[in-house]
């Protein structure tokens, strides 16, 4: 079996409401030394079998159509494979 990750994140020029949210406790937790917070969102699809550039190439159409939002958020995708 073969792991296909997709990270989803806003694009630099979206506002992040709850990545701010996120930056302003690390502060008042005490957390020192951040200056920035971005949320995102992370999809770990498992494959049965193999990962074929044609079934990666259908998690690609995946993410585009449906895992993100090509207006407000860019993503990545790498493969993982021999997963248990």
């Amino acid at each position: 079996m073969a792991r296909v990750v997709v990270d989803v994140m806003l694009k630099p020029e979206i506002l992040d409401p709850q990545g701010k949210a996120v930056h302003g406790a690390f502060g008042r937790l005490g957390f020192d030394g951040v200056a920035d917070v971005r949320q995102g969102k992370r999809f770990e699809i498992t494959l049965d079998g193999e990962a074929t550039e044609e079934r990666v190439a259908e998690i690609r159409k995946a993410a585009d159509t449906l895992l993100a939002n090509p207006v407000i958020e860019d993503y990545t995708l790498h493969v993982e494979a021999d997963v248990q």
